[in-house]
Parts: C-alpha cells; structure tokens; sequence
C-alpha cells in the first residue's frame, strides 16, 4: 500500500511537470532496513579539526570601494530615470549593503531604482518564490532602500543566429535602463572564457523562468558560444547604464569589487572569472576515500555543492578532472537559505532519510528541468541516520584498509577554511605549510539518534 502511495504521488508529479506547472511536493521516505554483509566490522574513526590557510585579501571597506568605483564611471543623465537593477539567488556577503550603495548612488544621480529578481527559475519559476528568495538574503525594500518588483513575465528583444528566443524580465524591460549586477565564478557545468557571471545573468537570470528554459535547451556545450552572443543582443538592445561585478575569495569575503560601463560589460565579466577561479577554495588533496558535505544548498553553488570543490559535475563536460578524486560522497542535509531546493543531491553517493524527506522535489524539479540536467535531482541510496550512512560509505570503498580510511568532512563547499580528517588522511596533510591542527584526534560526535554533532 505504501509503495503504492509512493508511486502514485511521483505519477501525480510528472504530469504536472509535464503541463509545466509549479508545485510542492515531499514524500515521506520509508525507513531504510538493509543488512549489509561486513558493516558490523567497520567504525568510524575519530577525527581532526584543521584549519587550511588561503589568499586573505579581502575588501574592509566595501561601501566606501563600490561608492568610488560607481563615481569615477562616466557621467550619465539619470535624473528622473527608472533603472532596475538586478539581484539574483547566490549567496553574496553583505549583500544589502551593496545593493543599498548601488541604490544610493542612483538616487543621487536623480534616478528611481528598483530591485529586479534576475534567477531564471529558481524560487519555484513564481514571483512571491523570488521575492522570498532575496528576503532570505536580507534584501528587501527597507534594507536596500529601493522597491523590489518581481514578476515572471517577459518580453522578447531578439534572437541568437540559431534562432533561440531571447527574454528579459518585463519590468525591467519597461525600465529606461538596467544595472547588471552579479558575483562571477566558475560554473559547475562547463569552462569558458564567460560562466556563471555578468553574461549568465544576462541571458538566464533575467530571462526569468521562460527564457531560462529556452536557453538551458542549447546545452552547457554551446554556453561558450552563445552566452557572450546574447549579452551583445541585450546591450544593443536596453540601456545598461554600468555594470557590477563581484568575486568572493576562499574565506567567503569580497575581495574583488568593480563597476564598469555597460558598453565594457563583457571585459569586465571575462577579467573577473580570471580572478574568480584562482581565489576559488579547494582541499588541500588530490583526493579522499570518503567526503562528508553537512550541507548543500543554492545559495552554495546552482549544484548545490560546487563541483569545482567536489570533482563532481552533472554528468557533462568532464573538464573537472584533476579538482578532488572522491569514491564516495555523502551529502547530510539542505542549508535553511535554499527554501527545501535538493538541487545536487543526485551528485551524492548516499544521503539520508531525514534529509530526502526536507526535500521539495517540486521545486527541485522544477529548477532542474529548466537547466536540463535532471541528474542532479537522482535520489541517492540513503539509511536512517548519519553514521550508518558513514559506515557504508566506509563500507563499500574499493581497496581500502577501513582502519586507515581517509575522510574529509566540510561544512559546505563554500566554507572550507576549518574542516575535520580522519588521521590518514592528516598524516599527508599535515606536511604542509597551509594546513593546521585546531584540534587534535576525537572520537567523531554522534547524538544519541546517530547523527552528526556540529564541529
């Protein structure tokens, strides 16, 4: 009978997909009774607290460096202007203050601004799901001090050569110009001169849920080609006033901020992913037995973990080879700030029961079809709680000495500053000058229901 349920709640799903609708939808994973051969002999070791030092350049004053970056651009005429600015769903540090400073100068200039949700589909493809997203994040009409509008409908201005429709948010269409702000870093599918940045959000993030579709449709391997096609359509067609990029270092702080004519938009974009990708974080390894993720989530990556970190893609352009050599990944729960989204969860080996039953697959669905690559929301073999998910992970390395098992456990891939090992696994590492012990070995910190004690 349960089964039965389980069937008729995924058949109900689809079809609703199919009429490309937005819903909700949890399913109560059933208990996970397996008797696996061997697993009475494997245990989890204790574990380390280290900390792995990386490039610390970071900018202290971040409204005082964004306010003269935004004044020494050249003067435009503004005054009495509407221009939107577009915020999107990643996770930025202070990211209402920068939005505040944008704001500021715009009224200075005489301009009315107002925040636009540029994020394809995400926030379940709605405009209420979109608003919530930025609220998430702090941004909101108080703290920027400027109104947000969100909508989900669009208008065409143009058409790539191969004959892809291209969309922009309709109110900001309506705007008499656009500021185009976003971070810029790798993308978890793909390597390109232009990736997840100024130009995605051009030609996805604004393009809103309808748009989005249509883009992801050509495929990560012609993203190269067409994202830099598409910018140039749109900067013909609005007017983009100037542009903002950001990049965060491996600590999570801004260490790269600047403003640039729209006309200069691409350059920027391109010289900040140059940037973006050798501040990124990464291990201080070629590679572990097992990687313990305590958490994923959008806000993290559009992966939910960001395979520039993991070594883990979708399943496409395999150019992640070298990153981190992992047999297998367990992945534990979502982050509060990605609203139920499981995006990424496919790209774990195991999970858990609790964590599959925090999932939306609706609005997972949802964001995944958009892009395409459905794998992302495959359903790993999960049990009911984190060490016995642990210890199969252990359990069904390949030739391995369990005792001497090496793991690494992070709290997300954007936070890889403090981390724990198993001793193996700090034995290589502990050689070099960028990594330190905070804590020497403890037992690995279970409650009393087998999951996973902070660190």
């Amino acid at each position: 009978m349960q089964k039965n349920r389980h069937r008729g709640c995924l058949t109900a799903a689809f079809m609703m997909l199919f009429i490309q609708e937005v819903f909700s939808l949890y399913i109560e994973f059933p208990h996970a009774e397996v008797k696996i051969e061997g697993m009475e002999h494997i245990e989890v070791p204790g574990m380390l607290h280290i900390r792995q030092r990386y490039d610390p350049t970071k900018i202290d004053d971040l409204a005082g460096h964004l306010t003269r970056q935004l004044e020494a651009l050249p003067q435009q005429n503004l005054c009495g202007k509407r221009i939107a600015v577009t915020a999107g769903s990643r996770g930025i540090p202070h990211i209402a203050l920068l939005y505040r400073t944008v704001c500021a100068y715009l009224r200075r200039c005489g301009a009315e601004p107002f925040l636009v949700p540029a994020m394809g589909s995400h926030g379940g493809g709605t405009a209420e799901g979109q608003t919530d997203i930025l609220a998430a994040y702090g941004l909101t009409e108080e703290s920027v001090g400027a109104p947000i509008r969100s909508c989900m409908d669009v208008v065409e201005y143009g058409r790539l050569d191969n004959g892809t429709h291209l969309y922009c948010d309709r109110l900001a269409a309506e705007a008499d110009g656009i500021v185009v702000m976003n971070k810029v870093k790798p993308h978890t599918d793909f390597r390109a001169e232009h990736e997840s940045g100024l130009t995605k959000m051009i030609a996805i993030g604004i393009a809103k849920h309808k748009g989005a579709t249509e883009f992801h449709r050509l495929g990560f391997e012609h993203f190269a080609q067409r994202l830099p096609q598409a910018a140039e359509r749109f900067l013909q067609a609005y007017n983009v006033p100037f542009a903002v990029g950001i990049v965060q270092n491996a600590y999570d702080e801004i260490c790269t901020l600047e403003a640039a004519p729209g006309g200069e938009l691409l350059a920027l974009d391109a010289k900040l992913l140059r940037e973006a990708k050798q501040k990124i974080p990464r291990l201080k390894c070629n590679s572990v037995d097992v990687l313990i993720i305590d958490r994923i989530g959008k806000e993290i990556s559009g992966f939910g973990a960001d395979p520039n970190v993991t070594g883990r893609t979708n399943g496409i352009q395999a150019d992640f080879a070298g990153v981190l050599d992992t047999q297998k990944i367990f992945i534990a729960g979502l982050t509060e700030t990605t609203h139920h989204n499981g995006s990424g969860i496919g790209a774990a080996d195991l999970t858990t029961r609790r964590c599959l039953n925090s999932i939306d697959w609706g609005i997972t669905w949802t964001n995944l079809i958009t892009s395409g690559r459905i794998k992302g929301a495959n359903i790993p073999m999960y049990l009911d709680n984190d060490r016995d998910a642990i210890r199969l992970a252990i359990r069904t390395c390949a030739g391995i000495n369990p005792a001497k098992v090496r793991i690494a456990r992070i709290r997300t891939t954007l936070d890889l500053n403090e981390l724990q090992v198993s001793p193996a696994l700090y034995e290589e590492l502990c050689q070099r000058d960028d990594v330190e012990l905070l804590e020497a070995e403890k037992p690995f910190a279970f409650d009393a229901d087998g999951f996973m004690l902070p660190f």
